[in-house]
């Protein structure tokens, strides 16, 4: 079978991807129940709760907004398309993952059945987009 070891290698992947953020939901519920219980020790219940929440919130816009930032950063650093075939396609994958799966797939069935049509798979790749024209 061709690919057996890719695919047990992206589904043990993601087994281990899930089990990662099933226990940082867990740690994160958690973390919330110790500090509203901490809370309710000082306050009243539904006031403890109101800060649990907003605590929660303030450090979910903190994590959104360093993210955004960082992105934003990234897009003003990238003035150029890429030259080289792999900077393309690793543009093509970082942009939109699903189309580069498709077209990688794509490519490898090509080479697979003619290495001949290799060539077309690069020109695929390296040919200028129309919807972007420079001034």
């Amino acid at each position: 079978m061709i690919g057996g070891g890719l695919a047990r290698t992206l589904v043990r992947k993601a087994i281990a991807a899930a089990v990662a953020a099933g226990a940082a939901l867990v740690a994160v519920i958690a973390l919330g129940a110790a500090v509203f219980y901490a809370l309710c020790l000082v306050l009243l219940p539904l006031a403890a709760a109101a800060i649990t929440c907003l605590l929660f919130a303030l450090v979910a816009l903190a994590v959104a907004m360093v993210f955004l930032r960082r992105d934003a950063a990234e897009e003003e650093e990238l003035g150029d398309e890429p030259a080289g075939i792999g900077q393309r396609a690793f543009m093509l994958f970082r942009e939109r993952p699903i189309l580069g799966t498709a077209a990688a797939l794509a490519g490898g069935w090509i080479f697979l059945r003619n290495p001949a049509l290799a060539s077309l798979v690069a020109a695929a790749f390296t040919e200028k987009s129309h919807s972007r024209r420079r001034r």
